[in-house]
Formats: structure tokens, C-alpha cells, sequence
């Protein structure tokens, strides 16, 4: 795993390194070299004496006694003899392979992957690829691309799934301003992957030295819970963590059979992890860079924002954006807000937008600013938009930018959208440390998205509603499939959930005998078919022995039928809860309003298991249908604190009780603080 011989190696090796800098083995040899790498580097290629002005080996075995760090740039069928060298004659305890053709390609190549990871772990070593770009550290530059991004100790720490999505991304970052700590290219993860870098960045983490923001690129989560430990820990010490999970999208349909598993999806189960360790999850390289620009001005203590503009059109964007989500643009007036009219060309506004007009001046600005930042109590962050038509140099203008971004209290979101027109000035102003926004609507979506991100879940104890024994016996004595409704309901009373009085029997007057104590009018549904509206199997409002009588007849003809159950009707609002298990995730819980609201428009929300009650009522009011729950044009609500303990009592069943493939409550009836299940389903795969 990740060492110190890999961070800041002593000495560094280059195997199959070249005079050819346009190949991998010369172009790491030269970035390291033009990185000022300041210990030992060697390099071995059997058909040169120098390379690069660097003495070269023949052989690794000819090589000084202790080499800290081995870069391999050669095919991978002689990687496994040259590790298994290294490692146990030179003391080397840190690769990063850059070949190819290893897992990625074919067996042969996973079986020579796993010579290499079986060597490097029998000596304690660190090994990063295979098929990768390389390592980036304050302390060398082992990568076979360029840009090599600014280095420095407070710039992000990022770790990449895709060496070359790792540079078009450090590409997007740099024109921002964005900086750099480390850059890890994991490759094919062999045995280093995104979640063991994350997890050396957490148990190493220091609160006055080590950087605050980490980006990851993901293609697959390896190891969902060690990333959701980590991520929710370093975020907890104070750290911002945006991610991008690339493949999110399912080709084909999902085989299940309930509505749960419809809906779910391994990418859902990804979001729900993401916002349950508080990642801002972000879905493309600009976004990523954009969020981690956001990350690196000071921290928004608030919802107001002041947009500072000399041009009217990007200041309406970027309001449109910011108040799209959830942002605020409030309205600036009274007497220090004439104040500063008086400071400005007429025609200006500071009624915000703060428009100065095109011949708004570097005084002018600095004024603005220093308003916003001391004057006006309802503003909490200021994103400036300047930009030039190519008529005069505006440099002057971004150092009065740079100056108030370093001496004001509230964070300045800078917006310079001329990328040619001042594409010098915007360089100057970037190499002072600075961070740019050329696109206000991508400020816009970037800045409420970190905004709006949730904190990492605190763990809560489990509800003292739920028989976890209970559950356990009930479970252990089922086999696979659907269970019965009868074990439904013991599974029910063990989780603590309120449900519907229910009777079930193949015999009518059973069923005669049951409605003699409840009453009439009642609901009537088939047993045995899984999907009963489908085939007829659900009666509503029977309220006769003779109807009761005729349908359970019909019923019972259905094919599959085993019996029918009888409900006493209830009123309410149709509320869902649905879970199914994700390998690796554990369960997913989705919730939401029942019938055509989960059905059709599959408004719903998701979290993995356990949930707290906290995370329950976040899922509850993300719903777009929030507002029926709350209650609408005199409608009775439902009481979302009772809606949420089922929720959590049901995740608390789940977490104990992995042989729950897919469970529905569909409907969960809900009126005021009566929140009843009437409806079930629960499907175990031991």
C-alpha cells in the first residue's frame, strides 16, 4: 500500500527509460528531470550507455544496493522478473508500472498481473498500475504526460481510475487555477486502488500540513464501505471530497420483479453512497473542475449572493443558475446603498444585480466589493463578472480582483469570461494564485451544488422497536423466494412497523369468520401471483357477504393462487418504501409516494442502510412530491417524523438481515401520525 518510498523516494528508477521523449520511458525520465527531483535517478535500457544525460544500467541486477522507487516503462511479459529483482535485490518497496497488457487485455495478462502484486506484497511494497500514467508529488514528477499541474502541499490531492481522464482533467483544473498535491493513476488498481489512496489519506491526515480537498475519478467502486469510512472521516477533519462515478447508466433492463428493483440501480446505489459520506458527486470533467475551484476560495457561510457585473446578460445567467438552486439574489437598498450609487457612473445599479456599466473602473469595483463585503448584512459571497470587448488592458482590474479576494471576509467568486480578448491578463491574475470561473452558468450549477451537499451521516443507535433476534429467527427459517404473507407480517411486528389488521386463507369461511370482528367494507387480494393488480387479484371496497362470496371464488381461479387475503379499508395518502440489496453497498432504501407517483413519474429518493432519522427526513423532503405530503390546499399531511421512523426501523431490519434481496411496502398508508402498512412484499435469497 501506499509508503514513503512511493511519496518521497530517495532514489527513483526508470526501467526501459530513452533518449525518446516521445515515448513513455524518455518522457518520464524528462519530467522527472524538469521536476528538479532531488535525490537519485538511475534508468536501465539494455541498448544504451546515457540517457538524457543520465549514466544508464544495462540490467536492474546491476543497479546500487537500495533503489526507493521503480517506474517501469517496459512490455509487460518482462515485468514480473524485473519486480521480483527489484523488490527482493534491491530493496525497492514502491512500483508504478506504466505498460500495458496485463488484466485489462487477456488472462495471460492477469496472470502475470498477479506474479508482480504477489511479490510486491511479500515484501511490503506499494504498487500503483499496472496500465497507468503514473504518480504526481510535491517530490517528483513520475508520469509519462503533460501538464505537469502546479505542485503544492494546500492544492488538491487527486486519484484517478483513468489515466487519461487524469489528464484532461488536471488540463481542465490548471486553466481554472486549480492546484495540485498528488496525482495518483491507479490503473488497473492491482493492488493499490481509489479507495486504499483515499484510505492512506485519512489514517495519515494532518490538520496543519495535509491538503483539504480530494477529487477522485471512479469507473467501478471496488470497495464501497472502505470509501464510504474514509470520505466520511477526511470530511469530518475538515476536508471537501468531489467525485465523478463514470458508467451510469444501465444498458438493458433490470431483471427483478418488484418495484424496487426496477427502479434501483447500482448507480443509484452509488449516489446514495456519495451522499451518505457527504461527496459532492459531479458528472464530468468540467464540472469536477469547477467544484474544486469552489472548494478553493473561502467557504459559503450562506445563501445571498451579490453578483457584481459590467455586463447585464451573464448576470441574468448566473442569477437563473444560482437561484435555480436554491441560491438567493436579495435586493440591495437604503441609505448605504445610495451611498454607493453615489460612487458609480450614472446608469449603474446596485440593486442587485450590481451592474457598473462597461465603464466601470478598478476604483469603482474595489468600492463595490468593499461594500458588499462590510455594508450590506444581507450579502454573504460576492461572484464578480468582468470580462473586456478588447479595447483597453483590464489588468488593472483583477489586481484590485486579487487584492479583495485576500482582504475581505466573504468569499469572491471571480468570473472572467474573456479567455482571448484578456487572455493575458487572466494568465497574470491565475499565476498570483487565483482561481477563474470563465463560464458563469458552470459557477452557477458548481457553487449550489457544494452548497447544497449534505454533511456525512452520523451513525444513530438502532430503534428499540426492532427485534433484531426476532428478525433473525423468522429469517433463518425461510427459504429463497417470496415469502408469505403471514411471515410479512411477523417480519413487520419484529421491524416495529404499524401495520394493516390482514386475514389469509384458501377457506371462505375463515375469511367470513375474520370480517365477523372488523366489519365491512373491506379490501380483497389474491395470494400466490406476484403482481395482483395485474391479473385482477385486488378488490376494493367489498362490503357484502355475497360479493365476498363472488370474488373469492374468481379469485381462487386465478392461476398460481393460493389463497386470499382480506384488509378492513383504509383512507390516506399512498406512501412507498421499497429496499433491495446491492453487493457490496448492502441495501439500498427508496421511498416515496405510492401508486402512479412510484409507479410512473418513479419520483423517489434513496439511502443505504441503516439510516438515522436525520437521513430519512433528507430522503422524504428530496422528493419532488414533498409538498402532497406536507399537505396541499387543506389536505391533511402526514406526519414526516413518523413517516421517517419506519424508514429507519425498516433499514435496521435490513442491516441485520442481508438475506432480504428486495422488499415493497406499496402502499404505506399515511393520515396525520398514522402511518400504516397495508400492502408487502418481501423476496429472500439466502
Amino acid at each position: 500500500m501506499i509508503n514513503e518510498q512511493l511519496l518521497n523516494p530517495k532514489s527513483i528508477v526508470v526501467v526501459g527509460g530513452s533518449d525518446n521523449i516521445q515515448k513513455p520511458g524518455g518522457k518520464i525520465v524528462k519530467n522527472i528531470i524538469d521536476g528538479n527531483y532531488k535525490g537519485d535517478l538511475y534508468v536501465t535500457n539494455p541498448k544504451s550507455e546515457t540517457v538524457q544525460g543520465i549514466t544508464c544500467h544495462k540490467d536492474v541486477a546491476d543497479l546500487p544496493e537500495t533503489v526507493d522507487l521503480a517506474v517501469l516503462a517496459i512490455a509487460a511479459k518482462f515485468c514480473p522478473q524485473t519486480v521480483e529483482v527489484l523488490a527482493k535485490q534491491k530493496g525497492t518497496k514502491a512500483f508504478i508500472i506504466i505498460s500495458a497488457g496485463f488484466s485489462e487485455e487477456n488472462e495471460e495478462g492477469a496472470k502475470l498481473e498477479q506474479q508482480v502484486v504477489d511479490t510486491v506484497n511479500e515484501v511490503g511494497g506499494c504498487l500503483i498500475g499496472p496500465n497507468c500514467v503514473g504518480v504526481l508529488t510535491t517530490h517528483h514528477n513520475s508520469v509519462f504526460t503533460t501538464p505537469i499541474p502546479a505542485l503544492e502541499s494546500q492544492g488538491a490531492d487527486f486519484i484517478s481510475g483513468s489515466g487519461a481522464t487524469a489528464v484532461f482533467i488536471i488540463e481542465a483544473g490548471t486553466s481554472k487555477g486549480l492546484k495540485f498535491n498528488s496525482v495518483y493513476s491507479v490503473g488497473n488498481s492491482a493492488q493499490t486502488g481509489v479507495e486504499e489512496v483515499l484510505e492512506y489519506l485519512d489514517n495519515t491526515f494532518d490538520a496543519e500540513k495535509s491538503s483539504r480537498i480530494k477529487l477522485l475519478y471512479l469507473e467501478s467502486v471496488n470497495n464501497p464501505q472502505k470509501l464510504l469510512k474514509h470520505a466520511s472521516s477526511l470530511i469530518k477533519k475538515g476536508c471537501k471530497i468531489a467525485a465523478i462515478k463514470a458508467g451510469n447508466s444501465e444498458a438493458g433492463s433490470r431483471a427483478a420483479s418488484s418495484h424496487t428493483g426496477a427502479l434501483a440501480s447500482s448507480d443509484l446505489a452509488v449516489d446514495a453512497l456519495f451522499k451518505k459520506a457527504g461527496i459532492v458527486r459531479c458528472y464530468g470533467r468540467e464540472d469536477l473542475a469547477n467544484v474544486a475551484a469552489v472548494f478553493m476560495a473561502k467557504e459559503l457561510q450562506g445563501k445571498n449572493i451579490a453578483i457584481i457585473t459590467h455586463a447585464g446578460g451573464p448576470a441574468v445567467m448566473l442569477t437563473d443558475a444560482m437561484s435555480n438552486g436554491g441560491l438567493e439574489i436579495p435586493h440591495i437598498e437604503g441609505a448605504k446603498a445610495d451611498a454607493l450609487l453615489e460612487k458609480l457612473y450614472p446608469g449603474s445599479s446596485v440593486a442587485n444585480p450590481i451592474d457598473f456599466l462597461a465603464t466601470g473602473t478598478a476604483e469603482q469595483l474595489g468600492d463595490i466589493i468593499e461594500a458588499c463585503d462590510k455594508d450590506f448584512d444581507n450579502i454573504d459571497a460576492m461572484a464578480v463578472i468582468f470580462g473586456s470587448p478588447g479595447l483597453f488592458p483590464i489588468g488593472e482590474v483583477y489586481d484590485v480582483l486579487h487584492e479583495k479576494m485576500r482582504s475581505c471576509n466573504k468569499p469572491i467568486y471571480p468570473v472572467l469570461p474573456s479567455v482571448v480578448n484578456a487572455k493575458t491578463d487572466i494568465e497574470n491574475f491565475l499565476a498570483k494564485g487565483n482561481i477563474n470561473f470563465p463560464d458563469e452558468v458552470q459557477l452557477g450549477q458548481a457553487l449550489t451544488k457544494v452548497f447544497n451537499n449534505n454533511e456525512p451521516a452520523e451513525k444513530s443507535e438502532a430503534p428499540k422497536e426492532v427485534n433484531v433476534t426476532e428478525v433473525r429467527r423468522i429469517i433463518e427459517a425461510q427459504e429463497d423466494g417470496y415469502v408469505s404473507p403471514e411471515v410479512v407480517q411477523d417480519l413487520l411486528d419484529a421491524a416495529g412497523v404499524p401495520r394493516v389488521k390482514e386475514f389469509v386463507s384458501d377457506q371462505l369461511k375463515d375469511l367470513q369468520n375474520a370480517i365477523s370482528e372488523t366489519g365491512y367494507p373491506v379490501v380483497m387480494k389474491v395470494v400466490g401471483p406476484v403482481h395482483k393488480s395485474d391479473v385482477g387479484g385486488v378488490v376494493l371496497n367489498v362490503d357484502s357477504d355475497e360479493q365476498l362470496a363472488s370474488e373469492f371464488d374468481r379469485m381462487m381461479k386465478i392461476k398460481d393462487a393460493t389463497g386470499v387475503m382480506v384488509q378492513p379499508m383504509l383512507s390516506g395518502k399512498e406512501l412507498f418504501i421499497g429496499a433491495t440489496f446491492e453487493p457490496g453497498f448492502g441495501h439500498m432504501v427508496l421511498c416515496g409516494l405510492g401508486g402512479i407517483f412510484v409507479e410512473v413519474l418513479k419520483d423517489v429518493s434513496s439511502g443505504l442502510a441503516p439510516l438515522s432519522q436525520d437521513e430519512a427526513l433528507q430522503m422524504i423532503r428530496n422528493l419532488k412530491g414533498y409538498e402532497i405530503i406536507k399537505g396541499v390546499r387543506g389536505q391533511q399531511g402526514v406526519d414526516e417524523q413518523k413517516y421517517a421512523e419506519v424508514i429507519v426501523r425498516l433499514s435496521t431490519m435490513l442491516q441485520h438481515a442481508p438475506e432480504i434481496k428486495e422488499m415493497d411496502i406499496n402502499p404505506l398508508l399515511g393520515e396525520g401520525e398514522k402511518v400504516v402498512a397495508v400492502d408487502a412484499r418481501i423476496r429472500i435469497e439466502k
